[in-house]
């Protein structure tokens, strides 16, 4: 049967008409990553909208672009008609936030339980699902944090914003530590972030910040072993450190980093010695500009270790038991003068 030509063009209008609908609902339609992302982005917003209360939380924050991990305590006393101390403790290049939230390794948890302030461990940039093999951008170290110039400045000044919305803080004891490239990261919070924080604490991470201009001025502690084998005390990277050189840099020593921040704090006297026993010895530079201080403690074993811990990686040197590194920061943020 042969069929007019008008007819087959009717035909044919027409079930494009049909087809358009469904093209429209199809191209309407979110992928799969895309649903993901949604999920996770009202799950985020969900977290940000609850109160905390005392004990041990895992949460996200979205950040350019990342469902960024944090791991939150909050003390047993912890009362919310009280503004509360704040720590954010950054972990080592290559760890994660439940790593540095070990007390066998660190001790931050129990400490935090003892004096009463929120302990923070926020994730690093890491391209795995959990959050693993993760970096932060501290200017000069390391890895796909600093290659891809994640904003982690950015994302801390989020995180503490988000965490003020959750925690009842006391704005004038904000605190950052570190360890290693966290430690690192302290130091450029301390360049960049000099507003938001009091003091901050590093350990076995020298200042990696290619330039450097404080809002004000800002206690800083350093905290080093002189066997370090991965971040030299006198400068440079250790052999492990050069396994892949091109994630790390040919580091800063322990005597300039202090140096720099006796200029910028415009520290007046020389430094004095403040303990000495066997094994380790701090030394203070005091009077700074703004009522600020520029510590630097040094154990003479350890390692690249955190100076106290009972638990460290396998094959590494025992950490040094001369020196609570928990002891000495909080000790250090505790009676460091607000700026």
């Amino acid at each position: 049967m042969r069929y007019p030509l008008l007819f087959l063009l009717a035909l044919l209008l027409g079930a494009q008409a049909l087809l358009v609908p469904a093209r429209a609902e199809e191209s309407g339609r979110l992928s799969l990553r895309e649903r993901i992302a949604q999920r996770r982005a009202a799950a985020a917003q969900a977290e940000a909208a609850t109160p905390l209360t005392a004990g041990t939380h895992t949460l996200h924050l979205n950040f350019g672009g990342q469902s960024r991990k944090y791991v939150v305590h909050v003390p047993q006393r912890y009362d919310a008609a009280t503004p509360a101390p704040l720590v954010l403790a950054f972990h080592g290049g290559g760890g994660y936030a439940e790593f540095m939230a070990d007390d066998e390794r660190y001790g931050l948890i129990g400490k935090a339980e003892r004096e009463g302030f929120v302990v923070v461990f926020p994730n690093g940039y890491s391209r795995l699902p959990g959050g693993r093999f993760a970096t932060w951008n501290a200017g000069g170290c390391c890895g796909e944090a600093r290659d891809r110039a994640v904003d982690d400045v950015g994302f801390v000044r989020a995180l503490v914003a988000q965490l003020k919305t959750q925690l009842n803080v006391d704005s004038a004891r904000v605190f950052a530590t570190g360890m290693s490239n966290g430690g690192m990261m302290a130091h450029r919070l301390a360049c960049e972030a000099a507003d938001l924080f009091r003091a901050v604490a590093s350990v076995a991470g020298t200042d990696a910040t290619q330039r450097c201009q404080p809002a004000r001025p800002i206690s800083v502690l350093h905290i080093h072993a002189r066997d370090d084998d991965h971040v030299l005390f006198n400068g440079g990277a250790g052999p492990e450190a050069f396994r892949d050189s091109s994630k790390v840099m040919d580091f800063v020593s322990v005597p300039q980093t202090i140096a720099r921040w006796v200029q910028r704090d415009q520290c007046p006297a020389p430094a004095r010695r403040t303990l000495e026993r066997p094994g380790a010895w701090c030394e203070t530079y005091t009077a700074c500009a703004g009522g600020t201080r520029v510590q630097l403690c040094v154990t003479d074993t350890g390692g690249h270790s955190w100076p106290g811990a009972q638990t460290v990686r396998r094959g590494k040197e025992a950490a040094s038991q001369a020196l609570n590194a928990d002891d000495v920061i909080w000790d250090f943020f505790r009676t460091s003068a607000a700026p």
